[in-house]
């Protein structure tokens, strides 16, 4: 008779912003949205929380990059 296998008990891993003193300087600013940034040609949001800028992760279209950050702002309620 087999043993029975082990359960998946890995821990299921969520995305957590990175933080950073200050977008990055070859970073080039997206006209038209207010956090949206060009980084190695995909578009990324920093959103300034406390003393940190925090980084979405990067996406294909500046709009999606912009709601990442109206979502971060609307949970810790900045305006």
């Amino acid at each position: 008779m087999k043993p029975l296998r082990q359960p998946n008990t890995r821990p299921v891993l969520t995305y957590q912003p990175r933080v950073e003193p200050s977008p990055p300087s070859h970073a080039f600013r997206v006209d038209g949205f207010k956090d949206v940034w060009l980084l190695r040609n995909r578009y990324v949001a920093f959103v300034l929380v406390g003393n940190a800028f925090r980084q979405s992760p990067p996406f294909t279209l500046p709009e999606s990059a912009q709601r990442w950050a109206i979502q971060v702002r609307h949970e810790n309620e900045i305006y």
